[in-house]
């Protein structure tokens, strides 16, 4: 009867290590960021020493430049399924890990030449800064993680904004 106890016990502890492991692999995996819990998206991108280009989802002003080089100022908010579809992106091909930098070595912040993007997504318990330069050469898995980010948030902006304006 004891031998039989003690393999029922030993049975439940595993399973209970392989199922609180689990979630905090899947938690770790994910970094946490789940739509729910998301704030504000903040996406800046130029090149030199200002970027004039920019959306902010709190307050929903999105400004660029457009093919005449003029300033072109909009608004319009997120909606819940653009949320969304953001994170089952960013989750699906694990985005977000990645360097809060993705930069070459020596690199010039205020280079008039290298296209940057300056990404915030700020969440109830934290927030995450990625500074991207789009000359990074140095680990092209993280290159083609920062570009698919960089490319799923403007896609994200773009469907919202067809949406505000009608088109």
């Amino acid at each position: 009867m004891k031998i039989a106890t003690r393999k029922t016990i030993s049975i439940i502890a595993v399973l209970f290590i392989l199922v609180v492991g689990s979630f905090y692999i899947m938690k770790v995996r994910s970094g946490g960021k789940q739509a729910a819990s998301f704030v504000s998206l903040t996406y800046k991108w130029g090149v030199g020493d200002t970027l004039q280009n920019s959306y902010d989802s709190k307050s929903g002003n999105y400004q660029f430049l457009d093919q005449r080089d003029q300033l072109v100022k909009e608004n319009f908010k997120l909606r819940t399924n653009n949320v969304i579809f953001l994170h089952s992106k960013i989750n699906e091909k694990d985005l977000l890990n990645i360097p809060d930098t993705i930069a070459n070595a020596g690199v010039n912040f205020k280079d008039p030449k290298v296209l940057r993007y300056e990404l915030k997504l700020v969440y109830e318990d934290t927030s995450r800064n990625i500074i991207y330069f789009t000359n990074y050469d140095k680990d092209p898995v993280i290159a083609t993680k920062a570009r698919l980010l960089q490319q799923t948030i403007q896609q994200v902006i773009s469907e919202a904004e067809e949406r505000f304006s009608g088109k």
